[in-house]
């Protein structure tokens, strides 16, 4: 039996935003300096980010390695 690929949340900015309290420009300037994951463009006019990238990114900022 073939196992059904897990398919990642995707997150839009809007609920980026509701997570992490950044404007749309600073968290283009992390993005762009590596210092936050990289946004997925699926086609014109949208832009994703992935979960599971985010969710470990606030966790390395809550235990203090940001890096």
């Amino acid at each position: 039996m073939t196992e059904t690929p897990t398919i990642p949340k995707l997150l839009t900015g809007k609920e980026l935003r509701s997570l992490i309290p950044y404007s749309e420009q600073h968290i283009r300037r992390l993005e762009k300096k590596g210092e936050f994951p990289r946004s997925v463009h699926l086609g014109p006019g949208r832009v994703v980010w992935l979960e599971a990238e985010i969710l470990e990114w606030l966790e390395r900022r809550r235990s203090g390695n940001a890096g």
